[in-house]
């Protein structure tokens, strides 16, 4: 039985993208990073069962040949691989910190996917039994379900651009970044809009009337989650204590 088939506790995926978005944090080391980010997808691949970030994850290539240069030019260090005369645009150290800034996003972004499985009402509960204040659950499982409204507001400006005629990917740098700013508003405004109904929505449902609640949902760690858990804190121990003597 694989992973994907069996009903995982929310509290063992949180500890999983803890573990995964810890290391992201701490570790510096490139090869770690690596090693880090196959785990990540191969635990997402379990729980997705598809392959299709890889193919949205080409998008970073031009975001980490951004980074590069500009570490290059403000913080050079190593060897230099181009420059014009005396002005150095790329390094070797430059170029290696990109790749780690891009290891790092791909690992929180991967492992955030793990969650996806998971409703809402169990991610509060789950925080809950562990003394969590509802308040603070809630919090946190409104910003889970904001991330895919979110993208998808994205979406939907980036589709009326292009309705428009607009071909972004044809446009200068400059006028992409303009592009770019003018899809930023009617996104914010709809998220703020969203919010704004749903602080209605809480007023009207007398959130936080009473000072404590009950629920009909009571999780139970099986010993898969108990093993899944510990296996992620061993392993999240293991990778820092391997960094810190490889340093």
């Amino acid at each position: 039985m694989g992973v994907s088939s069996m009903k995982l506790d929310p509290r063992t995926k949180l500890v999983m993208v803890f573990s995964l978005s810890t290391l992201a944090v701490f570790v510096v080391d490139t090869l770690l990073l690596s090693i880090v980010l196959i785990i990540s997808i191969i635990v997402s691949n379990f729980f997705k069962e598809d392959w299709g970030f890889l193919n949205r994850a080409r998008k970073f290539i031009l975001l980490l040949v951004g980074i590069a240069f500009l570490q290059s030019i403000f913080s050079p260090s190593g060897e230099i691989l181009f420059g014009i005369k005396d002005f150095t645009l790329l390094t070797t150290g430059g170029l290696a910190k990109g790749i780690r800034v891009i290891l790092r996003m791909l690992v929180i972004i991967i492992s955030a996917t793990i969650m996806k499985g998971s409703s809402p009402r169990e991610i509060i509960q789950g925080l809950i039994q562990w003394k969590v204040p509802y308040e603070i659950a809630f919090m946190v499982s409104l910003a889970i379900r904001f991330i895919p409204i979110l993208g998808q507001e994205a979406k939907d400006a980036f589709t009326a651009i292009q309705l428009r005629g607009i071909e972004i990917d044809k446009l200068s740098l400059t006028k992409r970044f303009k592009v770019y700013s003018y899809m930023f508003m009617p996104v914010l405004s709809g998220v703020i809009h969203r919010a704004k109904e749903l602080s209605t929505s809480l007023e009207a449902r007398a959130f936080r009337a009473y000072p404590e609640r009950t629920s009909y949902i009571k999780l139970e760690l099986s010993k898969n989650d108990l093993l899944i858990m510990s296996a992620s804190i061993v392993f999240t121990i293991t990778m820092l204590v391997i960094y810190i003597l490889l340093r």
